[in-house]
């Protein structure tokens, strides 16, 4: 597998090709110092299965570099490693289309897990800013409240734990197709296009499940 890391500081990138080499995967490591280099490498390798990007890049914005790169590569998973985590910042990431959004701070395990979790179909934001981002939540919601059946908020509950559609399959017992017509009703519910987008709606929403709620233990 190809992994592409596009990062104007050479120190870093050399310090994250040697934490990909702990990845199960085995990956092949491929190097640019800024967002149009990075795009040339995408071009000439169409296999590369993902994206680490850094949002302050030379020569363009983080979050339009971002945008270009989901623009002319949208099957690519992209991962933002950046030392800005506000949650503004997490927010325009994931309306960009990224997959996940790994500060610069985490510690080796935390990144690892997060990369896993990435090539594994599911969607990575920092513990801290989901924590952030649902304190702001005015009231808590019901998955019932925002027009879910129990089976399509038995898949939000998996979304939200990074469950790839493969996964949901298994753990429900449902066909692929299923699910992904499930998956869409609870985009169009939390009026959303993304895994991480879902993510942040359901932050803000508060949104509880019956398992959460001691009135309904």
């Amino acid at each position: 597998m190809k992994i592409l890391l596009i990062d104007d500081h050479a120190l870093f990138r050399d310090g994250v090709a040697l934490l990909l080499a702990e990845l199960p995967v085995q990956p092949t490591v491929l190097e640019a110092g800024e967002c149009a280099s990075g795009c040339e490498l995408l071009n000439a390798h169409p296999d590369i299965g993902l994206i680490l990007l850094d949002l302050e890049l030379p020569g363009i914005d983080g979050v339009a570099g971002l945008q270009r790169i989901r623009h002319e590569h949208p099957d690519i998973p992209v991962i933002v490693v950046s030392a800005h985590e506000s949650v503004s910042n997490v927010t325009a990431v994931m309306d960009a289309g990224a997959m996940g959004f790994i500060p610069k701070s985490s510690t080796t395990q935390v990144m690892l897990a997060a990369l896993n979790l990435v090539l594994a179909g599911g969607v990575y934001l920092p513990p801290l800013v989901l924590a952030t981002v649902a304190d702001t939540a005015p009231v808590a919601a019901t998955a019932q409240s925002i027009g879910l059946s129990a089976r399509q908020a038995m898949v939000l509950e998996h979304l939200l734990r990074g469950n790839s559609n493969k996964e949901i399959c298994r753990e429900l017992d449902l066909s692929p197709s299923t699910v992904k017509n499930h998956v869409s009703a609870v985009f169009r519910a939390l009026n959303v296009s993304s895994r991480t987008q879902a993510l942040v709606a359901a932050a803000r929403l508060g949104i509880r499940f019956p398992g959460d709620d001691p009135a309904m233990e």
